[in-house]
């Protein structure tokens, strides 16, 4: 993988990322740098571990150190996956972190609705599959086996 398939944009601005046991890590500090413009995302990172003390305790299961392809070269850089940046987006007192934290409440609250009625898991099923471009005869034969298991 060149350094250019190791990059996700998000808001105009990069962040590295890699391939790690089946799924995306993320450049912590890139993720940091972009949701707080903070001109030394390393000092901010310790800081934030400073104010929340549950974060600080749970980092090694949170943050691995991984190789990822840079500008420079292949570099050990302190890496995050999904749920690891959606627990560190928490942790940011950031205007930029609020959409994430917003979606993440209404995530949350629509997985709890879902729970007290599985049929709306089922509708959002079908609305996903839907925006994907699948057709309604492969959906409806897709959700029915969903339902048989």
């Amino acid at each position: 993988m060149d350094s250019k398939d190791a990059l996700v944009v998000f808001e105009g601005r990069e962040i590295r990322h890699t391939w790690n046991n089946n799924e995306w890590w993320f450049v912590l500090e890139d993720i940091v740098q972009i949701l707080t413009d903070s001109r030394d995302p390393k000092q901010y990172i310790q800081k934030m571990k400073k104010r929340d003390e549950t974060l600080a305790k749970g980092w090694v299961q949170i943050v691995h150190t991984l190789v990822v392809d840079t500008v420079g070269g292949k570099q050990k850089m302190n890496c995050i996956n999904t749920e690891g940046a959606f627990r560190i987006i928490q942790s940011i007192p950031s205007p930029k972190a609020e959409p994430f934290k917003r979606w993440l409440a209404k995530v949350g609250y629509e997985r709890i609705q879902e729970i007290e009625n599985p049929e709306l898991a089922q509708d959002r099923v079908k609305d996903y599959y839907e925006l994907k471009g699948y057709p309604a005869d492969w959906i409806e034969k897709r959700l029915r086996g969903i339902a048989i298991r």
